[in-house]
């Protein structure tokens, strides 16, 4: 496992440091996997929105299934 460091104020430290049950270190890596999850979904969704705009729409009376049954038939 990677290590890093954090720099906090002293009054935080104090108030940290009054809580000695608590995991601090697996706390921040929590709040970090978070942070990285939540950016992972936005990336997601612009890519999705992307996606979106740039796709092209079919014409209204456009079928696919004619399309489909041709490259069915040519295949075989």
């Amino acid at each position: 496992m990677s290590s890093i460091s954090v720099r906090i104020n002293s009054k935080l430290k104090k108030l940290m440091e009054s809580h000695k049950h608590i995991n601090w270190s697996e706390i921040i890596r929590q709040a970090i996997a978070k942070k990285l999850q939540n950016e992972q979904k936005k990336n997601i969704a612009r890519a999705v929105l992307i996606n979106e705009k740039i796709r092209k729409k079919a014409p209204d009376n456009y079928d696919s299934t004619e399309i489909i049954r041709k490259f069915r038939d040519e295949r075989h």
